[in-house]
């Protein structure tokens, strides 16, 4: 049964690079992104956890704890580090899963049978504080991700969960956003007193609630 927004994120334990966890104990009031790798030393990976690395202030302000995985053992990861942070100007500043049996690949459907039974594509699960799946992506082994736009996501989010306002395309934090249609306006003009654009009665126009 595949793993979708609004499910409880799946626990687990499991052997890191910054030794053994239990995923929700490990997440405890933040939010997370779980990511996987098709296998260590491949170039792809490298070039994305360095990236992620290098965005971990990002996250951190963000309240969120990153971790990735792949289905090698433990001292391929240790290994595999050192070359990340020599090829990617980096210090790896965030655990990696040793998935070898894989226990964890198969509990949030990493391995697509059709693309390769033997390693994981590029899945990302966006988890909130609540422990429930915000988001989900898959990429394919062959295409690495765009880290600003899995923050971007996160911002949203972070947002619509505390406002009653959806984002719009292409949005980014600080530009205008929507009231949802749910909300009424005589409940809006309470919400936003400063009031907003109204296109159409069902796209109201505000920004961006501090």
């Amino acid at each position: 049964m595949s793993i979708r927004i609004g499910d409880e994120a799946p626990n687990f334990t499991a052997e890191t690079t910054e030794g053994p966890i239990n995923f929700h104990e490990w997440l405890g009031s933040s939010w997370g992104v779980l990511f996987s790798h098709p296998r260590d030393y491949t170039p792809v990976c490298t070039t994305e956890l360095g990236a992620a690395a290098r965005l971990k202030p990002e996250f951190d302000k963000r309240n969120v704890k990153v971790i990735g995985l792949s289905v090698d053992p433990l001292q391929d990861h240790l290994g595999w580090t050192k070359d990340i942070e020599e090829t990617q100007n980096c210090t790896m500043n965030f655990p990696m899963i040793a998935d070898p049996d894989k226990t964890v690949a198969n509990l949030y459907e990493m391995i697509h049978p059709n693309a390769s039974d033997t390693f994981t594509v590029r899945s990302v699960f966006v988890i909130g504080a609540d422990k429930k799946i915000k988001l989900t992506l898959t990429y394919p082994a062959s295409t690495g991700r765009n880290f600003a736009e899995i923050l971007r996501v996160i911002d949203s989010l972070q947002l619509t969960a505390k406002h009653q306002v959806a984002t719009p395309v292409n949005w980014q934090n600080g530009e205008d956003v929507i009231i949802v249609p749910a909300l009424s306006d005589e409940a809006a003009k309470e919400k936003f007193p400063e009031g907003w654009k109204t296109v159409k009665p069902y796209l109201r126009v505000v920004k961006q609630p501090q």
